[in-house]
This record gives structure tokens, C-alpha cells and sequence, in this order.
């Protein structure tokens, strides 16, 4: 019987774009499985709470079949080890971002030689999107049904009227 490859995609979701459900999409043509790990990450002091990113994740991936979304709250690796997964998902949107992600991916290679990182691309037209954008014009109350899956914008719409006035 063939290894099953289980892949984690780690990261705050805050919230999930269309360049993140971009990767997922990606990543599932690659592995069997793929766990989008929400993590609590109270030190970048995210707009959504752990269980909104948690439910709009799962929204925006419901039709997807071969992947899970999971919150955590301590290292990657030790989670990868907790779902038998070997591979990290991070995605690249620009060179910009190149010398961070592969320091990230020495130290989880460094705390655990058996995790692997792969970096994916988004389509050209998701890279330029990033939660950090989305969350400015939220708070602005711009246009983000380009930058966000329309289910999440939905859930969004929804707790606009209920949280974030």
C-alpha cells in the first residue's frame, strides 16, 4: 500500500484570500491530503478570532474534498508530527517574500529533520493579494469581493454588522 502524503498548510488566515484557497487548490493536485492549520498567532493580533478564521477557512474550502482545516496554538512541526504530516505548504508571492519563508523553513527543518517545505506560487493575478490588504480595506470599508473567496465574503458581510463596527 502506497504512503499516504500529507501535506499542512500553516498560517494565520486572517482572513483566508483567494491567493491562499489559490495554493490549497494547488497543493491538492500534489498531495493526498491537505490541512489548512489555522494558527492562533496572538502576537500578529489578528482581526478575526481563532474560530472565525477557523469557519471562514472551512467555508471557503467546503467543496474541496481532500482538504481539512485544523486551529492550533503551538509549533508547526510538533503539529505536523500530531496529522502525520511530512510537508509544509507555504506560499510565495514575491521574491520579497523568499528570505523569510526559507528562514522559516530552516528552523522547522532544524527542530524536526524529517519535515519538508514546499513553496507554491499563486496565479499572477492572486499574487499581489495578501490578508494584510484585505483587513486595511475592511477597516475602510473598500471593495474586497475581488481579494476573498465569495463564500468568505459572505461570512464577512454577515459579522461586518455584528464585530468589526
Amino acid at each position: 500500500m502506497p504512503k499516504t502524503k500529507t501535506a499542512l498548510y500553516p498560517g494565520t488566515f486572517d482572513p483566508i484570500t483567494k491567493g491562499h484557497v489559490d495554493i490549497v487548490v494547488r497543493a491538492r493536485h500534489l498531495f493526498d491530503e491537505v490541512i489548512i492549520a489555522v494558527a492562533l498567532s496572538t502576537d500578529k493580533k489578528p482581526m478575526f478570532t481563532l474560530e472565525e478564521r477557523i469557519h471562514m477557512c472551512k467555508t471557503a474550502v467546503s467543496d474541496l474534498d481532500n482538504v481539512r482545516v485544523v486551529g492550533f496554538d503551538n509549533l508547526t512541526v510538533e503539529l505536523a508530527k500530531e496529522h502525520n504530516a511530512g510537508i509544509l505548504i507555504r506560499g510565495l508571492r514575491a521574491v520579497s517574500d523568499f528570505e523569510y519563508e526559507l528562514q522559516l523553513g530552516y528552523l522547522n527543518n532544524s527542530l524536526d529533520d524529517t519535515i519538508e517545505t514546499v513553496y507554491l506560487m499563486p496565479r499572477l493575478k492572486n499574487a499581489f493579494i495578501s490578508s494584510s490588504i484585505v483587513r486595511n480595506l475592511l477597516k475602510f470599508n473598500g471593495k474586497t469581493s475581488h481579494l476573498l473567496p465569495s463564500k468568505v465574503q459572505e461570512v464577512i458581510g454577515s459579522m461586518k454588522s455584528c464585530t468589526l463596527q
